[in-house]
């Protein structure tokens, strides 16, 4: 019943994202529009600008939530988000160096794509050198060193830049937005996104057995250090490829796990597929409020921490009676 309401969530943020906006459309032109009837206006407005950019806001939110739903049972925590391991803050600088660099857009978009993937390597090999300790506990405090370490690299970069024309940029990406979407940038975030959803929703069975404690996970005969490989690896690819093309968007991968496991309950095989429907919608929803409550758009970051904020304080009151 739980994943129904989840369905319903992101069929409502699809209605929404497609109908609301500078050119409102009723349920009546929309469906002028599927049939090949409507003006040409409608048709462009549909298929060439909401059409992508309801496509990139799926994407975004169900890798950020299933990520999100991920860390959190990899790493026993319910207050863990996908950036835990630096994804988040390598590709924000590999953004930002991007824009420094004056690359075009496929080269911003890969340039944060590598940098996630290299941060996230850098935790891995701290974590490594540290023997006879919780592996978990050794990534989590490694991926807060790295991610200070490079945290202290955007400060750098944004001091460095030009104050008149790269600064605005570099701050807007960094507030998350999707107002650059469009069809010929969709392949480099929909292919490695698609690809991270399968192996995770793959591996959904196993991480049941994960978010047990290390003994009695191998003690069931789970082969624990290749698995959390896997769901690190490909957790860490749907972030960096999400931040990539939207930018930083806070809170979606803390607060629509909790959601999810409030709907369907703590099993991953159902936890997961719901994680995803739910976040796509969610932000689909966050995105249209963001270009339509104001004469400019809002940055997605800002209306996502606003309702994150309250919901993360709740979250540590609850997590002193434990989690489950």
């Amino acid at each position: 019943m739980g994943t129904w309401w989840a369905l319903a969530v992101l069929l409502a943020g699809v209605l929404a994202a497609f109908t609301v906006g500078r050119t409102p459309m009723s349920l009546s032109d929309l469906w002028a529009v599927i049939t090949g009837s409507a003006s040409d206006t409608l048709q462009t407005v549909v298929w060439q600008i909401r059409a992508p950019r309801i496509a990139a806001a799926v994407a975004v939110g169900a890798a950020l939530s299933v990520a999100g739903a991920a860390f959190q049972g990899l790493f026993r925590n319910p207050l863990v988000s996908p950036d835990i391991l630096g994804a988040s803050a390598g590709a924000a600088l590999g953004a930002l160096l991007g824009i420094y660099f004056s690359l075009g857009i496929a080269g911003i978009q890969l340039a944060a794509f590598a940098g996630g993937l290299l941060a996230v390597g850098m935790v891995y090999g701290v974590g490594s050198t540290v023997r006879q300790s919780d592996p978990v506990l050794v990534l989590l405090l490694a991926g807060v060193v790295i991610g200070s370490l490079l945290g202290a690299g955007i400060g750098l970069i944004k001091t460095l830049a030009d104050p008149y024309n790269q600064l605005p940029a570099m701050t807007f990406w960094l507030l998350g937005s999707l107002s650059g979407a469009h069809a010929d940038d969709l392949p480099a975030l929909l292919l490695p996104v698609a690809l991270g959803l399968v192996v995770l929703l793959l591996l959904r069975w196993r991480l049941d057995v994960m978010s047990l404690p290390e003994e009695e996970a191998r003690a069931l005969g789970a082969r624990t250090t290749l698995l959390r490989l896997a769901i690190v690896a490909a957790a860490t690819l749907i972030t960096a490829a999400s931040v990539a093309a939207a930018g930083i968007v806070g809170w979606v991968g803390l607060v629509v796990p909790h959601l999810a496991r409030f709907l369907v309950g703590p099993s991953f095989v159902r936890l997961l597929p719901a994680s995803a429907l739910l976040g796509g919608g969610f932000l689909l929803l966050i995105d249209t409020l963001a270009r339509s409550v104001a004469q400019v758009e809002v940055p997605l970051g800002i209306l996502t921490a606003l309702i994150g904020s309250p919901f993360f304080i709740v979250l540590l009151r609850r997590a002193q009676r434990g989690w489950a």
